[in-house]
């Protein structure tokens, strides 16, 4: 993720479900730091950080990359915080070998990130631009020589424009658009690069993309919603099944994002709400892909996505990944809506006296535990990786340093929670921080910052927070 501050009022005009997303920074209470050791994780353990191409690399338009759905989006009025864009971001593109010394620094050993459609492939399909496929065998070269496993998202929210405007994730084409993209990397990069990720959060780019529209391609519609929802379904499985081929020895994940979700009380009407929330936002795209079909036990309007289904849809939806990636920020708590139309709404955090950070979003990591906790309980899924986990604080630089102490105590709770699972069995094996630079976090811009490294996006240099040696000092 990421990760934003954005909330998703992911409506579902039919199902009446509103849901409120949120991020925040507070309330701490897990292990204290010298009681937090890594070697408790286990020497396996991968200990990374997880960024993505639109918000860090910058260079939209050069040396053959065309136009994104995020770029295109990024100039529509009214739809980035400030009127921002990514133009350049964090400049990642000119500046990687610099970024990926400072996660060397920080003593990560695992360097998630994302690839560029719409630098790979300019047209979608096709033709491919040898000089993207330059770009990332250099940043992937330099991970190699700097001791960093790369690990490789595919799919990470930006698309060429040309796709999207054909109906993007709502065109049944895009399942065979994303198969010729995801042949075409893997084959590429498939023997230097071992750990893949298909997707990145699928509520997040269909919901916010497709049926809320604060998220590229600001569409806004229940049949976009539902027929993204199935396609991405089975391009996430088709993805997979591409990466076995081209990379049999090939470690396979994807990721969803996650909440924990709770009622406001033990009412029946409050419980029901608090199942439609976690139908949506832990299960519609985990469950399909491990072969139980969507929840339409508690979500029964799902059932219209067989209006979409086409002949073997039901086995193409399935794919026995390797690992999961969990990305957890926060607490839901819900309550049935009296509002017509809305089966559910969340309680915000300024109603309920909770700490929240700058944006009104509770931080829990009890929840993250509780994830782990019910991922686990899924027999047909073999390992967790938490893929992303972070909080954006208000940075104020002094010296060109960055006092985040709230941040540490959040990674501190958090990983004590992890390790709270895995004390009690659940196979949870490498934890990934978003992220290692501020960037550009999509519909808010550069305001909200979630890196160890501060990045003064005037000058564009770097520096790192005292979170970041806080993690330097744990990892030696």
């Amino acid at each position: 993720m990421n990760r934003r501050d954005w909330i998703i009022r992911s409506g579902m005009a039919g199902t009446g479900l509103l849901l409120s997303r949120h991020l925040s920074a507070g309330s701490y209470h897990y292990l204290p730091q010298s009681d937090l050791v890594k070697a408790d994780f286990g020497k396996d353990f991968k200990w990374g950080v997880a960024a993505a191409a639109y918000q860090t690399e910058g260079a939209w338009n050069l040396e053959g990359k065309s136009e994104s759905n995020w770029d295109y989006f990024s100039r529509l009025k009214g739809k980035i915080e400030r009127g921002e864009n990514a133009d350049v971001a964090t400049d990642f593109f000119h500046r990687y070998a610099e970024d990926i010394d400072l996660i060397k620094s920080m003593n990560f050993n695992v360097f998630r990130f994302s690839l560029s459609w719409s630098r790979i492939l300019p047209s979608g399909t096709g033709k491919v631009n040898p000089r993207g496929i330059e770009f990332y065998h250099k940043v992937i070269d330099k991970c190699l020589a700097s001791g960093i496993e790369p690990w490789i998202t595919i799919y990470h929210w930006d698309m060429p424009q040309v796709l999207e405007e054909q109906g993007g994730w709502a065109n049944r084409k895009i399942i065979g658009w994303f198969m010729e993209y995801t042949d075409v990397v893997t084959r590429e990069f498939g023997k230097k690069v071992k750990n893949w990720m298909v997707m990145n959060e699928q509520i997040s780019f269909v919901g916010g993309g497709y049926m809320e529209g604060f998220f590229a391609p600001g569409k806004k519609s229940l049949k976009a919603f539902m027929r993204a929802t199935h396609h991405s379904v089975i391009a996430n499985a088709e993805g997979a099944r591409i990466i076995r081929k081209n990379i049999p020895d090939a470690n396979i994940g994807t990721t969803f994002a996650n909440t924990y979700v709770e009622p406001v009380d033990q009412s029946k009407k409050n419980i029901d709400a608090a199942a439609r929330v976690d139908a949506v936002m832990n299960r519609l795209y985990l469950e399909p892909v491990l072969g139980m079909g969507y929840p339409v036990d508690t979500l029964p309007i799902l059932n219209k996505l067989k209006s979409v289904y086409e002949p073997g849809d039901e086995e193409k939806m399935a794919f026995d990944f390797d690992f999961i990636g969990v990305q957890y920020y926060f607490r839901t708590i819900a309550k049935k809506s009296m509002m017509p139309g809305m089966r559910a709404k969340e309680i915000p955090p300024s109603e309920r006296g909770v700490p929240s950070n700058e944006m009104e979003g509770e931080i829990y990591p009890d929840g993250l535990y509780h994830i782990l906790k019910k991922y686990s309980s899924y027999t047909n899924i073999k390992n967790l990786i938490v893929t992303e986990n972070g909080t954006c604080v208000p940075d104020i630089p002094e010296n060109g340093r960055v006092h985040d102490t709230e941040r540490i105590k959040y990674f501190r709770d958090h990983l004590g929670a992890l390790l709270k699972a895995k004390k009690e069995g659940v196979n949870v094996n490498g934890y990934l921080v978003w992220s290692p630079t501020d960037n550009f976090e999509w519909n808010k811009g550069f305001r909200t910052r979630f890196g160890l490294v501060y990045i003064d996006f005037n000058t564009l240099n770097r520096y790192i927070k005292d979170s970041g040696l806080w993690f330097r000092e744990f990892l030696k």
